[in-house]
């Protein structure tokens, strides 16, 4: 792999965090690794977007109230999509914290209300609970339009790592049995849609671009999920034509890119209308990364045109 692309930002930005080095995240309990993963952002992630509308707000969920967070460009608006968003960390890590300036470009970009989600994480709460709460938020934002304040005429559900998983999930959830309103595009973010162990892109980048092997292990025991449910592994489902339109991105250099690969290579085998991207040369987690990685941004901001040209054939 002497000869492997990558980006320059990417490579100073990996020489870097190996001169720092530090603990595996499995060595420091899990409140630390929360830690960590929010300190991490503060440093790389770019500002967020001043917005219109910024609000907190909870809706109920299967084990109490879920927090979420209204992202909206504008003061009001007509009946329109609404954007679900789930954040990632391997369903262990991460919060509205985390991902705030994300949602905040989603919301710029799109010109469309977000509504951010904080599952309940493990290991505190194992599978499928993070599934659980993102189906019952999205069912919510649905059909509450007066709680919410917007109206949605069709749902966008996205995320990133975790939180992509999380978008299939709540998507098929809402294809088998509907929701007030449909979801009219699923847009994940280099996600987990199958196993990854057996891939080549788990063995060639396990170790050494920002999310290893190891961590992704980590993130797995910890969530104990049952790996035969499609609602860990949704790419396992037999109702794959039922998917939305989709729009799918995955990072050159990431441990996970291969499972975002098959799942379009499957939908577009089952009919479905698909983008996929796959951004060379760049790392796991860029879309955190933006300060960090110009290139993240142009990354970001070219994924985010694909949904909205996605958006405008079908909402």
């Amino acid at each position: 792999m002497a000869d492997l692309y990558v980006k320059d930002d990417v490579r100073a930005l990996l020489a870097m965090l190996e001169q720092i080095g530090g603990p595996e995240i499995d060595e420091v309990p899990v409140a630390d690794a929360r830690a960590q993963y929010a300190a991490m952002g503060a440093l790389a992630e770019a500002d967020p977007r001043p917005l219109a509308v910024k609000r907190d707000l909870t809706c109920p969920g299967p084990a109490g109230d879920i927090p979420l967070r209204l992202y909206d460009p504008r003061d009001s608006r007509e009946a329109g999509p609404i954007v679900m968003f789930f954040h990632g960390g391997g369903f262990v890590i991460g919060d509205l914290e985390t991902h705030d300036a994300f949602c905040t470009e989603i919301a710029h970009q799109l010109d469309l209300p977000v509504v951010a989600v904080h599952y309940r994480l493990a290991p505190e709460a194992t599978f499928p609970a993070a599934a659980d709460d993102c189906e019952a938020a999205t069912r919510w934002v649905a059909g509450n339009p007066a709680e919410l304040g917007r109206e949605a005429t069709g749902l966008v559900t996205t995320g990133d790592s975790a939180g992509g998983n999380l978008t299939i999930v709540v998507s098929q959830a809402l294809a088998a049995e509907a929701a007030a309103v449909p979801v009219i595009v699923q847009a994940p973010i280099y996600p987990v849609a199958s196993a990854i162990e057996e891939t080549d892109s788990y063995r060639d980048f396990g170790e050494g671009f920002l999310l290893t092997a190891r961590t992704m292990n980590y993130f797995t025991s910890s969530y104990a999920p049952d790996e035969s449910s499609t609602r860990m592994y949704p790419a396992l489902s037999d109702r794959l034509d039922q998917s939305p339109p989709t729009v799918i991105v995955t990072a050159g250099l990431d441990p996970l890119r291969d499972s975002g690969r098959d799942y379009a290579k499957k939908l577009i085998s089952h009919g479905i209308d698909v983008t996929y991207m796959e951004v060379p040369g760049i790392v796991h987690g860029f879309v955190n990364l933006r300060k960090a990685l110009p290139s993240a941004q142009a990354a970001s901001e070219a994924f985010l045109a694909e949904v909205k040209q996605m958006l405008a054939r079908y909402s």
